[in-house]
C-alpha cells in the first residue's frame, strides 16, 4: 500500500518533488533492511542457543524429567501465547501510527495505558500458575510437574511486560532493545538453568526439582530480559514537549484489545490442543494401559526428547521462506498477481528444497542421530529413536503448515488457519484416544498421531491456498522432483551409514582399548564414537547426493538465490535458469 501511495504521489509532483520521495522511499528501505536484518540475526542467535540448551537439557534430567518440564512449559506457552501473541502487536501497530503523525503524547499514553493492561495480565497468570500448580498438574495426570510448573510463574509476569516494552520500541522502528533482550533471555536460560538442573540432581534431589531447576532458568532469562528493557527506556525516555491530545484510555485498550484478540485466538489454538493432547496421552497410559505415573511420564519424556529434533529444525528452516511472504504480499497490494504467484511458488520449492532432505534424513537415521544427542542417556536415546523415525516426516508438514498458514494470512484468510489447526488437532486427539491407549501400539501412537495432524492440516492448507490463489499453483511440479531427490538422498545416507558402521566398529573398538582401561568404559566409548562418525559419514553423503542432484534436475531456479547476498555470482555459478 505504502508503494502504491508513493507511485501515485510520484505521477503528480514535478521533478524535483518526485526525487525528493524517491530518496525517502529508498531510505524506508534500507531502514526497513536493517530492522529486518537485526531482529534475522537475533532469532538466528536465540535459535542456536535454544538448540544448545535442549539437547544437554534431556542428557541432564532424563526422560522422566523432560516429561515434567514439557508439560510446564505447555501450560507456560498457552498463558504466554494468550498474553503475548496478539497484543504486542496491537501496541506496535497504534505506537507507529502515533509515531509517524509526530503525537508524542498518544505514545506516551498508548504506552501507559498497556503497560498497566499488561501488568494485570501478568499478575493474574504468575498467580495462577503458583497457586494453581497443583491443579493444573492434576488435570493433566502428571501430579509431579506441579514444582515446574510453580518455577514458571514468575516468568509469566516477566514475559508480559517484556512484550508490552517490545511492542512499544518495535512501534517506533527500534528493533535494538527486542533483539537484545531476546539475546539476553536465552544466554541465561542456558547459562543457570542446565548448571543448575544438573546441581540439583547431583545432591539427590527428585527429578521434578531438576526439571524445576531447570526451569528457573527460563525465570531468570526473562526477568534480566525485563529489567534491560526498563533500564533502556528509563534511559532512551524521550522528553520531547508536544501539544496534540491524547486518547481515552478506555478508547486505546479497546483499540488494543481489537486488533490483538483476533490474533491471540488463532495462535492460542494449537497451544490449547497441546495441553489437552498431553492430558489424553498421560491418561491413556495410566488409566487405559495401567502404567505409573512415573511410568507413564518416562514413555511420554522419551516422545517428548524425539519431538525437540523436528521443532529445532524446523525453526531453522521456515524464516527462509517466511521472508519472501512480504515481497508477496505488496505484489498482491499493487496488483501483481503475477509477480506474488512468482514469489509464492518460490516460497513453496525452496521450502521443498530445505525441509523433505531435512525431514527424510531425520526419518533414515534416527535412531543414530538420538544415541549421538543423547549420549548420558542410551536406553531413551533408543526409545526414542522410533518416534523420530516417524516425527521426521512430520517435519515435512510443520513446515509446509507455516508457511501456507501465511500464504492464506497474506491473502487477507486469516480465520483458516484457526479452523485447519483445529481440524488437524481434533484429529491428533482421537487418534491418541484409541492409539496410546491400544498396548500393542502404546505410546507409538503419539508420534502417528502427530503425523497426521499436520498432515491433515497441509492438506486443508493447500486447498485453500489452491482455491483462493488468482494463478493456481502447481504442486506436482513444486514437490515431484525435490521428493524424488531427498528419498534418493536419504537412501544414500542409509547406505554409507550402515556400511560405515561395518568398517569403523572394530576400528574404534581398538582406539578406545588404548584410551581407557576400564571395560565399561572402553565399550561405552567404542560404541559413540562409532556411531558419531557414521552418522557424520552418512549426512556428509546424502549432502553431497542432494546437492549434485538439486543441480542436476535443475530444482532450483535463478528467481529462488536472486535476492539473497551474493545471489548472482551463485546463478552464474550453478548455471540457474
Amino acid at each position: 500500500k505504502l508503494d502504491i501511495l508513493i507511485s501515485s504521489v510520484c505521477g503528480i509532483l514535478d521533478a524535483e518533488v518526485s526525487k525528493e520521495v524517491l530518496a525517502m522511499r529508498a531510505q524506508t528501505k534500507l531502514q526497513s533492511l536493517v530492522t529486518a536484518a537485526i531482529l534475522a540475526a537475533a532469532v538466528a542467535i536465540v535459535k542456536i542457543i535454544g538448540a544448545i540448551y535442549k539437547i544437554p537439557l534431556g542428557n541432564i534430567i532424563g526422560d522422566e524429567g523432560k516429561a515434567h518440564f514439557t508439560v510446564a512449559y505447555n501450560i507456560y506457552n498457552l498463558l504466554l501465547t494468550i498474553s503475548t501473541a496478539g497484543l504486542p502487536l496491537a501496541i506496535s501497530k497504534l505506537t507507529s501510527q502515533a509515531h509517524a503523525q509526530g503525537r508524542e503524547n498518544e505514545k506516551r499514553k498508548i504506552f501507559r495505558t498497556a503497560i498497566v493492561l499488561f501488568f494485570v495480565l501478568g499478575t493474574v497468570g504468575a498467580l495462577f500458575m503458583f497457586f494453581q500448580a497443583e491443579g493444573l498438574a492434576g488435570f493433566l495426570e502428571n501430579s509431579l510437574a506441579a514444582q515446574p510448573i510453580r518455577a514458571l510463574a514468575p516468568a509469566v509476569f516477566c514475559v508480559c511486560l517484556l512484550a508490552c516494552m517490545r511492542g512499544y520500541t518495535q512501534g517506533q522502528g527500534n528493533m535494538t532493545p527486542t533483539a537484545v533482550s531476546q539475546v539476553l533471555e536465552a544466554l541465561l536460560k542456558l547459562a543457570i538453568g542446565l548448571p543448575l538442573a544438573w546441581y540439583v540432581l547431583r545432591i539427590g534431589m527428585s527429578l521434578e526439582m531438576g526439571a524445576a531447576a531447570a526451569i528457573l532458568g527460563v525465570t531468570a532469562g526473562t526477568a534480566v530480559s525485563m529489567l534491560f528493557l526498563v533500564g533502556y527506556l528509563t534511559k532512551h525516555r524521550n522528553r520531547t514537549q508536544s501539544l496534540d491530545v491524547p486518547s481515552g484510555s478506555s478508547h486505546l485498550i479497546r483499540q488494543i484489545l481489537a486488533i490483538g484478540i483476533p490474533i491471540t485466538l488463532s495462535n492460542s489454538a494449537m497451544s490449547i490442543l497441546n495441553i489437552i493432547d498431553t492430558k489424553i496421552v498421560m491418561g491413556q497410559l495410566q488409566n487405559a494401559l495401567l502404567l505409573s505415573e512415573e511410568s507413564a511420564a518416562a514413555l511420554n519424556g522419551q516422545y517428548s526428547m524425539a519431538m525437540d529434533m523436528p521443532n529445532m529444525v524446523a525453526s531453522f528452516v521456515y524464516p527462509v521462506t517466511m521472508s519472501l511472504i512480504p515481497f508477496a504480499a505488496a505484489a498482491l497490494a499493487r496488483q501483481d498477481h503475477a509477480g506474488a504467484d512468482r514469489i509464492i511458488s518460490s516460497a513453496f520449492r525452496i521450502i521443498a528444497i530445505l525441509a523433505l532432505p531435512a525431514g527424510i534424513g531425520l526419518s533414515v537415521l534416527s535412531t543414530p542421530i538420538m544415541v549421538l544427542v543423547l549420549p548420558a542417556q542410551r536406553e531413551d536415546a533408543l526409545a526414542a529413536g522410533p518416534h523420530l523415525q516417524v516425527l521426521g516426516i512430520a517435519l515435512i508438514f510443520i513446515c509446509l503448515m507455516i508457511l501456507t498458514n501465511a500464504i492464506l494470512q497474506t491473502y487477507g484468510k486469516e480465520k483458516l488457519p484457526i479452523f485447519t489447526v483445529i481440524v488437524g488437532g481434533i484429529v491428533k486427539i482421537i487418534m491418541n484416544y484409541f492409539l496410546v491407549g491400544n498396548p500393542d501400539i502404546n505410546i507409538h501412537g503419539a508420534p502417528i498421531s502427530t503425523l497426521c495432524c499436520y498432515l491433515v492440516i497441509v492438506v486443508l492448507n493447500l486447498f485453500f491456498v489452491w482455491k483462493y490463489s488468482p494463478q493456481k499453483p502447481r504442486y506436482l511440479e513444486v514437490f515431484a522432483k525435490p521428493v524424488a531427490a531427498s528419498l534418493l538422498m536419504g537412501g544414500a545416507a542409509w547406505a554409507v551409514y550402515g556400511l560405515a558402521s561395518r568398517v569403523l566398529d572394530g576400528a574404534f573398538l581398538a582406539l578406545a582399548q588404548q584410551m581407557f582401561a576400564d571395560p565399561d568404559k572402553i565399550q561405552l566409548w567404542s560404541v559413540y564414537l562409532a556411531n558419531a562418525a557414521c552418522v557424520l559419514l552418512g549426512i556428509l553423503a546424502g549432502v553431497i547426493v542432494y546437492g549434485v542432484l538439486v543441480i542436476a534436475l535443475r530444482i532450483l531456479r535463478a528467481e529462488d538465490v536472486r535476492s539473497i547476498p551474493r545471489g548472482e555470482k551463485l546463478i552464474k555459478l550453478l548455471h540457474l535458469k
